[in-house]
């Protein structure tokens, strides 16, 4: 058995190799099965156990993270970079932004360029709080220690975007969660930017009921992906809006309520809050 386990790893290794050193070439999963001496089918298997995600998938990270990398130079051209990546065209390189970055190449290479962005601190009973709304809704919701690691967080979000210090009437709505009966307020409205899969992920989070629990493969069920709990923790893990879009609901099938992006006691704080406004109303 643990030879056997050394031989899947170093299959593996060669496969991780293998794509990284040719991924411009595009290879199919045949050509890497081959590669690996496995049968494309026990390759696809053997590869999705180990590294979490398919070959296909994993192949496609690679060529985004190159595409990301050309991309920051403002003289490479959308073209450029989808033939050095190894694309067929401009189409196949909107095509794998879409769905692993939730843009556009060209929204990736602006970042953010004329958008708007109000934000403004505020305190909340968990802490402080940086809230963030575009025309379109809150963009950015974030707990935080330090005001300025926090804003240059969002920066990092829309780097060329402009930034106004402002309370705007959708931020004031959104922080009315923690004040006022939510049955009262008005509909909060989101603009949320990510893949398919994240936005899936997202929304079944916001159809977890306020004061109710659920778990990480809950949400694989719910969204039809049931062996995809790790992938999900991932999306959870990227919610860019804290409290609203409610991650921490979602604990471990244990019952342990594990980690929180803006921290483990803080995740505890919350959900004993919320169970005792629920008994109170």
């Amino acid at each position: 058995m643990v030879e056997q386990h050394k031989i899947d790893y170093e299959r593996i290794a060669e496969a991780i190799t293998y794509i990284k050193q040719n991924f411009k070439k595009q290879p199919n999963l045949d050509e890497v099965a081959e590669k690996v001496h496995v049968s494309p089918f026990h390759f696809q298997r053997l590869f999705t156990n180990w590294v979490g995600v398919s070959p296909k998938k994993f192949l496609q990270y690679t060529s985004v993270e190159y595409a990301k990398q050309l991309l920051k130079d403002q003289q490479t051209t959308l073209f450029d970079t989808a033939y050095r990546t190894g694309l067929s065209g401009t189409g196949r390189l909107h095509d794998l932004f879409i769905k692993i970055e939730g843009m556009t190449p060209g929204e990736y290479k602006n970042g953010g360029q004329n958008l708007i962005v109000n934000y403004s601190f505020a305190e909340s009973p968990f802490g402080n709080i940086l809230v963030a709304s575009t025309p379109k809704g809150i963009c950015h919701m974030a707990f935080f220690d330090q005001k300025e690691l926090a804003f240059e967080k969002l920066k990092r979000r829309f780097p060329n975007a402009v930034f106004n210090q402002v309370v705007d009437k959708i931020q004031q709505n959104a922080l009315f969660i923690f004040t006022r009966d939510w049955r009262e307020l008005d509909q909060i409205k989101l603009h949320l930017r990510g893949t398919d899969f994240q936005l899936k992920v997202w929304d079944t989070l916001l159809k977890i009921p306020k004061g109710e629990l659920t778990t990480y493969g809950s949400i694989s069920e719910h969204i039809n992906k049931p062996k995809a709990s790790r992938a999900v923790g991932t999306a959870i893990g990227k919610n860019p809006v804290a409290f609203l879009i409610p991650c921490h609901r979602v604990i471990q099938s244990t019952g342990d309520f594990g980690q929180y992006h803006w921290g483990s006691i803080r995740k505890t704080a919350i959900i004993g809050w919320e169970g005792a406004k629920v008994d109170l109303d």
